[in-house]
């Protein structure tokens, strides 16, 4: 009789499970999204290449600030979560992190990025660091979030906030051409936020979170998020009108732009998952790519 041999049992490290976990709760993708705006505002308020001490130390400090935002906002919504099938998975309604270790961590990395930028770079941007967290947790997260068909109109302001601390960075100041940059990803969240909204329409509402499709309907949130594309064109625009950002740019800002509004324009016609989809995979490369645009514009040129 042929000796049959056990296959190999895999045996998973509960540290590499936990690292995991932790990892998870700072949404690594998002927190890369941020810093990449970081970098680009310090590069355009250097007018090329900053000093690599203050960049180092500001995408280190960013990235933490970032992270930090997140695990306490998961923190806090994680009854939220729980209720959602989108988010039932994440560490802390899954079992998989204490809410007690979560909120630790949490504001732990906010610390630590608030004195890393204080002590290594200055103040001012670990300021506003500290700032767009507590935008982000105590305005977006506790206030607007569940009340108000505003959470992202006005939230919107925490994912901006990256790009003024770059640029204080570098300067040790604000300018109106930081704000611009500010404006940018402000008018860029609502578009891309409702657009996952639409997606996700059946989990909001058995949330009772007042998102725009939940509140207003579908049919005036596809309204919305083209009223927005329009405005983001405009001013997208400006850093050029400005003489901030140069022909490159501008023909490039003008083309996403283009792109975007056509998206919202499908998705008010089509009216489906697959157009919403599309609409919010473009406006998430719409960022990315408006941002890497004005680096090159800026060191190239």
């Amino acid at each position: 009789m042929a000796r049959v041999i056990p296959s190999e049992t895999v045996v998973k490290s509960p540290w590499r499970e936990t690292f995991k976990a932790y990892l998870e709760l700072t949404k690594l993708r998002i927190v890369l999204l941020l810093v990449f705006t970081t970098v680009t505002a310090m590069v355009i308020a250097a007018d090329g290449h900053p000093p690599l001490k203050e960049l180092v130390f500001t995408i280190i400090g960013g990235a933490l600030a970032a992270a930090g935002s997140s695990v306490i906002n998961q923190y806090y919504d994680r009854d939220l979560d729980a209720r959602m099938s989108r988010t039932a998975r994440r560490p802390i309604p899954s079992g998989r992190v204490s809410p007690s270790n979560a909120l630790i961590f949490g504001v732990a990395l906010v610390t630590w990025s608030v004195l890393i930028l204080g002590i290594f770079v200055n103040w001012l941007s670990a300021g506003l660091a500290l700032g767009g967290a507590l935008y982000y947790v105590i305005i977006y997260t506790m206030l607007l979030k569940r009340n108000t068909v505003l959470n992202i109109l006005i939230g919107g302001g925490a994912g901006a906030m990256p790009v003024l601390v770059g640029w204080a960075a570098v300067n040790g100041s604000l300018n109106f051409e930081a704000f611009i940059l500010f404006a940018i990803v402000f008018y860029w969240t609502p578009p891309h936020s409702w657009a996952l909204a639409l997606l996700v329409n059946t989990d909001y509402a058995r949330a009772n979170v007042p998102m725009m499709p939940v509140a207003r309907g579908e049919h005036v949130t596809r309204q919305q998020i083209l009223l927005y594309a329009i405005l983001l064109l405009v001013i997208s625009l400006l850093p050029s009108a400005f003489g901030t950002l140069g022909a490159i740019y501008a023909l490039a800002a003008l083309a996403l732009g283009v792109g975007l509004i056509r998206s919202a324009v499908r998705l008010i016609r089509e009216q489906t998952g697959a157009a919403a989809r599309s609409t919010y995979k473009f406006s998430t490369a719409y960022l990315a790519f408006l941002f890497l645009v004005m680096m090159i514009d800026k060191i190239i040129l």
